[in-house]
């Protein structure tokens, strides 16, 4: 589980301004079960649990950056897959052009010139 109150509002706001984001990239490589994709998300500590991930791939959906197919599961009933669309591939290049710059341009304001990071950041 996130503890927001130990990193701090602004981290849980990064979080919550990425998650979906990070969605759609794990979804450029292949179809994701929901429940799977939750659990990437919070191991990745982008999310806090598997209710958080529903209303975000629900709105993917509406936006129609994602789809979704239903499949036959040998565990019990069918599953819904999420699968990225083609707008949803388009806004991900376009995130990760922006995220690049936007994170370049935060690293120029934190460290001076020629410093290293500080190492808790790696």
């Amino acid at each position: 589980m996130i503890e927001e109150k130990h990193d701090g509002l602004w981290l849980g706001q990064l979080r919550r301004g990425v998650a979906d984001r990070c969605v759609l990239a794990l979804l450029a490589h292949r179809e994701w079960y929901g429940y799977d994709l939750a659990k990437a998300l919070a191991q990745a500590r982008l999310i806090a649990g598997e209710g958080t991930i529903y209303p975000l791939l629900a709105r993917l959906r509406r936006e129609k950056l994602v789809t979704t197919v239903w499949r036959e599961s040998g565990e019990g009933p069918p599953r819904r897959y999420y699968a990225l669309t083609p707008e949803g591939r388009a806004e991900l290049a376009q995130f990760r052009l922006q995220w690049r710059q936007f994170t370049s341009s935060v690293e120029s304001l934190l460290y001076e010139e020629g410093s290293e990071p500080d190492a808790r950041f790696h």
